[in-house]
């Protein structure tokens, strides 16, 4: 069996985490509070998180496709486990909808989306059937490059003199109204939410005891580098432009211009999208290859990739055919988030813990 350390657990969290709201930018119906409204949407989704990993601790070795049959019983519990295997594979298909959306609008106009899908998609395939170990080595490589192509970026814009920290002000002169709207429901499931799919690796992470901090802490740190980020694009562009733009932390790289040499560095922005889309969607569909073996009960996982690759291009292709109509399919089909992400792990908790203490009762009394 794979396995990955708590180290290499940390990079491909970090990472999937970021996925595409790099570019898309994270919580911007808040406005000039946005940086806010992340922090908030962090500490929320983190305690969403933590109940995942209870989960986790509660029932040891068994992965997510396997939690709701051991407690929901077969009948009940198989359909809700391959629901969420069909859910990973949707996301998968939302978040290659991303990159058809931003690629052919940005650096690459006039080339046809099949291209662009096509030579991710067998980047994704090689990376699955290289597997998770490999997946795991090639964060390692990949997350220091992106990290130091932040800094760079943050650098490039405080030298440009572009900055003004009056554009953050007033703090909350709007009140907490938009801020809770950009929170609820969809700044908890993008990442924070989305993060239950690792209950699909954390089985194979070594050692076990560790898994709970290192993935808590990844969330901090993500949580953190994006609110930073919106608060940077605030200070470069203002509330007007920030909450109406389409892609405002890629149009920072834009900006930015310094002594009229360093300027149009857009493939910067696109390089680190790129990276960190190819990582989310790869651990999207190695859930969803994963849970669909160990519900049919396979030998070998790598009879999926094709067929669940070939649905998953298909998705990204035709899920929207304008950019409206791709953020329609991102507001407002992906509210079942809500009970894949909060309600179901919810349920699920009570009835574990009901259990561990009907069981613990029946020990002490045996005893």
């Amino acid at each position: 069996m794979e396995r990955i350390s708590t180290g290499q657990l940390f990079m491909l969290t970090l990472l999937f985490q970021i996925g595409t709201s790099v570019i898309f930018g994270f919580a911007s119906a808040a406005g000039r509070d946005a940086w806010l409204s992340t922090l908030l949407s962090t500490g929320i989704g983190t305690c969403l998180i933590l109940m995942y990993l209870i989960l986790m601790r509660l029932q040891p070795g068994l992965t997510l496709v396997e939690w709701f049959p051991a407690q929901f019983g077969f009948w009940l519990g198989t359909p809700i486990a391959w629901f969420y295997c069909l859910h990973f594979i949707y996301n998968a298909g939302r978040t290659m909808g991303d990159i058809k959306d931003l690629i052919p609008t940005t650096i690459l106009p006039g080339t046809p989306n099949w291209i662009i899908l096509g030579i991710f998609m067998i980047a994704i395939t090689y990376a699955l059937f290289s597997g998770i170990e490999v997946l795991a080595r090639l964060a390692e490589i990949i997350l220091p490059v992106i990290l130091v192509l932040f800094l760079i970026e943050i650098i490039l814009i405080y030298a440009s003199d572009i900055t003004d920290i009056k554009r953050l002000q007033p703090v909350l002169g709007e009140g907490w109204g938009r801020i809770w709207k950009a929170v609820w429901p969809s700044g908890i499931q993008q990442s924070f939410g989305e993060t239950l799919e690792f209950a699909m690796i954390w089985t194979l992470c070594s050692p076990s005891k560790r898994i709970i901090k290192t993935t808590l802490f990844a969330s901090i740190v993500y949580g953190i580098l994006l609110s930073s980020f919106d608060a940077l694009a605030i200070l470069v562009f203002g509330e007007g432009t920030f909450s109406t733009s389409r892609y405002p932390l890629y149009r920072l790289v834009k900006v930015i211009s310094v002594a009229d040499f360093l300027e149009n560095l857009d493939a910067l922005g696109i390089l680190y999208f790129m990276g960190t889309a190819f990582f989310k969607v790869t651990i999207q569909m190695y859930g969803a290859i994963r849970g669909i073996q160990q519900l049919l009960s396979l030998g070998d996982s790598r009879l999926l990739v094709f067929p669940i690759g070939a649905v998953v291009f298909f998705l990204g292709l035709t899920m929207s055919k304008s950019t409206s109509e791709h953020w329609f399919s991102t507001t407002y089909l992906g509210q079942p988030g809500l009970i894949m992400y909060l309600f179901l792990p919810g349920l699920l908790l009570i009835l574990v813990l009901i259990r561990k203490k009907i069981s613990n009762a029946k020990m002490e009394k045996s005893g």
